[in-house]
């Protein structure tokens, strides 16, 4: 047995190893993996007259950081390669750390156009609203759009590295570079590319954001999100968002998402060699209108996708449409039988959802999207021999 190894050894592991061994510790039971503690309080020592009642380390009570939060967040430094990591209790809680922490009223953001829904509601409505922060969309595709839309009060840029849920796919390296120059930072929401898929801090982003609901913890079990960037960013979310705000992840949760990154490498090889098996069929096939997948040559970012994320493919999402009215999308669901409607992305089992046209931010997506509506598929563990008859028999089915 050996303990989780240190931050040096940490940066020579491959992929696989990190995610194994990533936040390990043996304690005293000398347990393999980090046991569920399910403690909302700790000892304390018999003299606490140095201790700080809003310490962000493990050991004092759980709204501050427990255990098992305490080894996932060791995980997710590592797996991103970041100083730090902030485990809250969703992906949209994560998002509102970022901005309730570094932003403040009177400042200025900019938000991709195609963004997640409550990144939109959160930059529409809640924050100008109530506390007077100025937002603007922009196509972040657009390199000088991006360039024109930054003042000298742009405190933060928001991008996703693949777009939920069009697909869009922001070159975050040239997109830094402005973003810095004009002495801003960059957020990158990054669920729909996990580590060791893309590492956006690589590419000069500040902060990274996941929903660990997805990906990270893999099946559709947990709820979380993170913040993974600088100790220097990190350590105020911390002490605003997690402890004073308390939207903390619960110990049960940590343990679930710790346990279930453990096979996260492996998880996404098959998630999107499976994609990109799916996404060939349906743009093959003439009942379908149109399909967006970085992946495919016919993706209008595809070239930026090959370059940022490799030969690791065009990941697990895609967006497309059969031929008709969204009526006739809703009835291709209904005719599926192994994939199944459901909100959520990035569990072992496929997901599909429709979106019709309506809606603010549905102006800035691609005309087909507006014309008939979408439907977004996140590509699970199944064979993709068997998506595929799943997709073509609800297709026979429809038409």
């Amino acid at each position: 047995m050996c303990q989780r190894p240190d931050r040096s050894r940490a940066e020579t592991l491959s992929e696989l190893s990190l995610a194994v061994h990533g936040g390990n510790r043996l304690d005293s039971t000398r347990a393999l993996r980090v046991p569920l503690v399910m403690a909302n309080s700790y000892a304390l020592p018999d003299d606490p007259s140095d201790i700080s009642w809003s310490a962000t380390a493990p050991g004092l009570y759980t709204r501050n950081t427990g255990v098992n939060q305490h080894a996932l967040q060791e995980k997710l430094a590592a797996l991103e390669g970041g100083e730090d990591a902030v485990a809250l209790a969703s992906g949209v809680a994560a998002l509102h750390a970022v901005f309730f922490t570094h932003v403040r009223s009177g400042d200025h953001v900019v938000v991709s156009d195609v963004t997640y829904e409550a990144t939109w509601r959160l930059w529409t409505e809640l924050l100008p609203q109530r506390y007077g922060i100025e937002a603007t969309f922009v196509d972040v595709t657009d390199l000088d759009a991006v360039r024109a839309a930054m003042r000298s009060n742009t405190r933060l840029v928001c991008i996703e590295a693949i777009a939920n849920p069009t697909t869009k796919v922001a070159d975050v390296a040239a997109v830094a570079q402005i973003i810095h120059e004009a002495g801003a930072l960059l957020m990158v929401d990054s669920t729909f590319t996990p580590p060791p898929f893309y590492r956006p801090l690589q590419d000069g982003a500040d902060l990274v954001v996941h929903s660990l609901t997805k990906y990270i913890n893999g099946h559709g079990d947990a709820m979380g999100g993170a913040v993974i960037g600088s100790r220097e960013l990190i350590e105020p979310i911390k002490a605003d968002a997690m402890v004073d705000v308390g939207g903390v992840i619960s110990p049960f949760n940590a343990w679930q998402i710790h346990r279930g990154s453990v096979t996260l490498p492996l998880r996404l090889r098959q998630h999107f060699a499976s994609a990109q098996a799916v996404a060939e069929f349906l743009a093959a096939d003439p009942r379908v209108s149109y399909v967006f997948y970085p992946g495919l040559p016919s993706h209008p970012e595809h070239d930026v996708a090959t370059r940022q994320f490799g030969a690791r493919g065009g990941g697990g999402m895609m967006a497309f449409a059969v031929a008709g009215d969204p009526a006739t999308q809703n009835r291709f669901v209904a005719n599926l039988r192994l994939i199944t409607s459901g909100f959520s992305l990035g569990h072992d089992d496929s997901l599909i959802v429709h979106t019709g046209t309506e809606g603010g931010r549905v102006a800035s997506y691609p005309e087909p999207f507006r014309r008939m509506g979408h439907l977004r598929l996140s590509v699970g563990l199944e064979e993709a021999s068997d998506l595929i008859a799943d997709l073509d028999a609800a297709l026979d089915a429809t038409f």
